[in-house]
């Protein structure tokens, strides 16, 4: 990539990737509104999204093979991606939309310490500070919202299987286009959840929707889901992981304003909350400032 395209090329993946945030953040909004399980909602989410995506290809005459040690890998990586949304719509279920959004922001530790570790590179001091100070946020709201304590594992736990798809990802995105990645990976995710649901009899009345739930699906798998995957996949070929987590640790903004305005969660929220909240938001917009003023120093 010539020197001189590279401001402009990060500028449009730093758009894609905050207008993918937004999306994300929605799917808060959509899970809320879905009336059946967590493992089911994704189920439906991941058939849909892999079907859409099967579709585009076809209709494009799209090539999409890939190597048999490349499919097993991302059909193994399927696995995090389907535990990790049904962690997150398990988290809204058992608190609220902005509990877990919140919680959903410990992604950036866990990416902080994580990806270091698998590509065997130091560790930014940084970037751990960042998220220590995430977790900080993180454990006042723990201490105020109580009864909300299994949600908050869910969601922490989903944020860890977060920070491991999303490493994974920047090494595949090298070598595959995005969309392939995103087919193969939500496919996984739709094999390991059947696979589930077969051993445990999850296939049965319980999967019966409503009407309204069609439409909220069918919104959450193509535009929430296999649009915005291959969106939020593509943009790392210019953008590390950890820059990518921060960036979508703003999905709690929008996602609690959005469930303001369509459920008022925010009556329902404690003053630890807030604090805990402005602890996470205030260390993610003050992060870029921080890494500016660092990278003039060592000039």
């Amino acid at each position: 990539m010539p020197p001189e395209t590279a401001p402009a090329t990060l500028n449009k993946n730093l758009v894609i990737l905050h207008f993918t945030v937004f999306i994300w953040g929605f799917t808060g909004i959509l899970g809320k509104l879905i009336s059946v399980s967590a493992v089911h909602l994704v189920w439906y989410r991941v058939l849909i999204a892999s079907l859409s995506l099967f579709f585009y290809f076809r209709f494009n005459r799209t090539e999409f093979k890939v190597s048999k040690a490349t499919f097993f890998k991302l059909i193994f990586t399927g696995a995090l991606v389907g535990a990790h949304w049904i962690l997150f719509f398990l988290s809204i279920k058992l608190s609220t939309v902005s509990v877990a959004l919140v919680c959903f922001s410990s992604l950036t530790l866990f990416t902080a310490i994580l990806e270091p570790l698998i590509n065997k590179k130091r560790i930014s001091g940084l970037e751990i500070i960042s998220g220590l100070l995430i977790i900080l946020g993180i454990f006042v709201i723990f201490k105020f919202e109580t009864q909300y304590t299994k949600g908050i594992i869910a969601g922490l736990v989903c944020a860890v299987c977060a920070s491991l798809f999303s490493i994974i990802n920047a090494r595949q995105v090298r070598h595959y286009q995005a969309p392939v990645i995103a087919f193969y990976e939500l496919s996984g995710a739709f094999v390991w959840i059947s696979i589930y649901l077969l051993f445990t009899n999850g296939f049965g009345q319980s999967m019966a929707l409503s009407r309204s739930d069609f439409g909220y699906l069918f919104l959450l798998g193509t535009v929430c889901t296999s649009l915005a995957y291959v969106a939020g996949v593509s943009v790392m070929r210019e953008l590390s992981p950890f820059r990518v987590a921060l960036i979508t640790n703003l999905e709690p903004v929008y996602g609690i304003i959005m469930s303001f305005l369509f459920f008022g969660d925010m009556n329902k929220m404690t003053t630890g909350f807030w604090v805990g909240a402005v602890i996470i938001l205030s260390t993610i917009f003050l992060f870029p400032v921080a890494q500016k003023q660092l990278t003039r120093r060592k000039k």
